[in-house]
């Protein structure tokens, strides 16, 4: 089937605690999202362990998907359609981009990926240009249509504009998941006036510019977005349990590289430990099918990986202190390491610093690796001004990159033990900053 005028005969709306509705007009939007792949979303967590902290962060890729999508919807239908710099002809293609640019997500994303080495963004390439129902619903559209869609998503078409208004420092996939995971983990830092910013959003060129009289409303969603990243996403506990996710992985691999026996048979995870991963495998992963094994793999032989599921599964997660270089140098952490293995605790997988970084905003600086383009701002004289430069508040962060170190260790095996000995007490008096 080809769409021919390419509307369903009525609209089809999605409740939304967000957005109040999403609303679903074209028919291809409408098929996308009745695809197995699509519907694949609804089984991975938009915020990964974030739940065993803020016990409301359960929801889906699925509903962020959807909401980037209206964003957009929004942006095209009721800011751009008419305006001379907006081309018509785009709509389609930003409204599919938007709806799948998180299409290859795989089970906790981000800790998924770096064990295994894989990339979500080149999954989401393979599913749309692969033999999928992805594919097919795209195919309707026109021969080349899923690779423009691919091209949008992987931030290579030569459309600047459509990337922008899903891909910038200030896009619908950023607007929709810091306004989501407030509301779904019950904090107020997330919150911003997007009615404002989507009034004042104007199509300019390659980019998508903010009128001036709209920048209070910018700089708010800024700084909303840099209490987030640090009260929420890079909240200790919650990198703690990712600590153990990502341990449990590779210890995992770890044993099949050993030819250990497995008492419950991991087939899921054959092609991840080869390496070697097609794209049915992938499309088979979820978290549901993470949870079975975590929750088998509390029965194996394997101490480590018994103790690791355990934790994982009863979050009995590890403690934390501030890694700091003058508290915990180079030879205190050999010297740690060296004190956990004389405990019979391995360093390898109970005691682990994890680094984590943010910059709230910047713009292109020659020599630096990632272009980062400017949030403009058009000036009532029609100039276009970079924000930094005419926000006090924004040019107070810009280019400052926060840093924050913790080290992570299982509190029970070392303070709770009746019988701790010398060993235990020097391992103490470290992580203390007393050694």
């Amino acid at each position: 089937m080809v769409y021919t005028n390419g509307k369903l005969d009525e609209k089809k709306v999605f409740k939304d605690p967000v957005h109040k509705y999403v609303q679903v007009r074209d028919k291809v939007i409408w098929d996308l999202i009745g695809t197995s792949e699509f519907q694949r979303l609804r089984r991975i967590k938009q915020l990964g362990t974030t739940f065993y902290t803020f016990h409301g962060a359960e929801q889906s890729r699925f509903n962020h998907s959807l909401g980037v999508y209206e964003i957009v919807r929004r942006m095209i239908d009721d800011v751009f359609d008419g305006r001379p710099q907006w081309n018509a002809e785009d709509r389609l293609l930003c409204l599919c981009a938007a709806l799948l640019h998180d299409l290859g997500h795989g089970p906790f994303s981000h800790s998924f990926e770096k064990v295994f080495h894989l990339n979500h963004e080149k999954f989401t390439q393979r599913i749309i240009l692969g033999d999928t129902e992805v594919n097919r619903v795209l195919r309707r559209v026109g021969s080349d249509f899923p690779q423009r869609v691919s091209d949008v998503i992987a931030k290579t078409s030569d459309n600047k504009l459509a990337i922008s208004m899903i891909s910038s420092q200030i896009d619908a996939d950023r607007m929709d998941y810091l306004l989501r995971d407030a509301y779904f983990t019950g904090v107020s830092y997330g919150n911003f006036d997007m009615e404002r910013i989507l009034r004042v959003m104007r199509p300019q060129g390659d980019q998508v510019v903010i009128k001036a009289s709209g920048m209070h409303a910018v700089e708010h969603y800024i700084m909303s977005r840099y209490q987030m990243y640090w009260q929420v996403y890079f909240h200790p506990v919650t990198r703690s349990a990712e600590v153990i996710l990502t341990k449990i992985l590779h210890r995992a691999k770890a044993l099949h590289s050993q030819y250990y026996t497995f008492k419950y048979e991991p087939a899921h995870f054959y092609s991840l430990f080869e390496e070697e991963v097609t794209l049915e495998d992938y499309l088979k992963l979820d978290e549901n099918i993470m949870y079975y094994y975590f929750q088998v793999w509390q029965e194996e032989e394997d101490s480590i990986l018994r103790d690791l599921c355990r934790r994982f599964m009863n979050r009995n997660l590890f403690k934390y202190v501030d890694f700091t270089e003058k508290q915990h140098g180079l030879n205190n952490w050999v010297e740690l390491s060296s004190l956990f293995k004389k405990a019979g605790i391995d360093p390898e997988y109970y005691l682990v610093v994890d680094s984590t970084s943010d910059l709230p905003y910047d713009f292109y600086r020659a020599g630096e690796e990632e272009e980062r383009l400017p949030i403009l701002l058009l000036m009532p004289n029609g100039e276009l001004r970079e924000l930094s430069r005419e926000s006090d508040i924004v040019e107070a962060i810009t280019g400052k990159k926060r840093t924050d170190q913790k080290l992570f260790y299982p509190h029970d095996l070392i303070y709770e033990d009746s019988k701790k000995g010398k060993v235990k007490e020097k391992i103490i008096s470290l992580l203390e900053g007393k050694g």
